[in-house]
């Protein structure tokens, strides 16, 4: 069995700071210094990363770095108190930037920025949104974007089978890199809906369940359905979320998916629910899920 790998956010941008910073920035000059300690009690998550950087025009300054599987309505307040906590740990200014991964519901809008008005005082927090399916994904070559090559999937242009070939062939090439295989594959298993994701990458479940997106996907699901028990009880709230979930990554994936499948589902408990997960991310069809379904 392959190590568990580790792909973290910290270990992504570790990869190339000096290019990550100046990438976020848009400044060429910038570069690391080092990356620094995140940890400020509730706020420390393995998706936080601060950096401290330095410019020749400004100095020294700190990068707050937070990448977000999914964008939630909370973050902007989020992102002032990163921002806050941070200036006021290291003393310097700082440029907080919010990476998402994924687009969020339809429902919900991206914002740049905190504004809060209350007994007639102001607090504002602006901060540098990118959104990883508007940027392009050739960009990532060019430069080169090492940290970038396992989100390359769902890149702008990204999605097709010669380029998530071309990011492989990129991080096999580096014995730094080899290990982010599983992470490029899950995030081509989002696009590619062919055995081509098997076929050209070590798939390790196993591995695939030690990346803190992998963590994510399965926590956000736990949380809809704790906001949703505190209304209609709690294990049906989780069995609830879990639901959505698993239907997100099935839509996501393969489409529209047959009513009579989410009826199988809804009859499923929570815990079948989160093993039917792994079979749907790594299935390479809709109907290989369904015979897994129907064992």
């Amino acid at each position: 069995m392959a190590k568990a790998a580790d792909i973290g956010s910290k270990r992504l941008i570790s990869l190339a700071p000096d290019t990550w910073v100046q990438w976020v920035t848009q400044r060429t000059e910038v570069v690391a210094k080092e990356i620094l300690g995140s940890e400020f009690q509730w706020i420390s998550r393995q998706t936080d990363v601060l950096i401290k950087a330095y410019s020749t025009t400004v100095g020294d300054f700190l990068v707050v770095n937070e990448l977000q599987l999914r964008y939630t309505a909370n973050m902007p307040l989020r992102m002032r108190a990163y921002a806050a906590l941070a200036q006021e740990r290291y003393q310097l200014p700082t440029y907080p930037v919010l990476i998402n991964i994924l687009p969020p519901a339809s429902t919900l809008s991206v914002v740049s920025s905190y504004e809060e008005e209350f007994l007639g005082l102001r607090a504002i927090q602006d901060y540098r949104v990118i959104n990883l399916w508007e940027v392009d994904a050739e960009i990532v070559f060019r430069q080169p974007l090492p940290p970038l090559l396992p989100f390359v999937p769902i890149l702008r242009g990204g999605g097709e089978a010669s380029v998530v070939g071309r990011a492989l062939q990129e991080l096999r090439a580096d014995p730094q890199l080899n290990q982010l295989e599983s992470l490029l594959a899950f995030f081509a298993s989002f696009v590619l809906d062919t055995p081509l994701v098997q076929q050209i990458m070590r798939w390790d479940m196993a591995v695939l369940r030690e990346s803190p997106w992998y963590q994510e996907i399965i926590q956000s699901g736990v949380q809809l359905g704790l906001q949703q028990g505190l209304q209609q009880g709690l294990q049906q709230g989780l069995q609830q979320g879990a639901l959505r979930q698993l239907m997100r990554v099935l839509q996501r994936r393969f489409g529209e998916i047959p009513q009579g499948v989410e009826a199988r589902l809804e009859n499923e408990s929570v815990e079948q629910l989160e093993i039917l997960m792994d079979s749907a991310i790594a299935v390479s069809s809709l109907e290989e899920f369904i015979k897994i379904l129907s064992a």
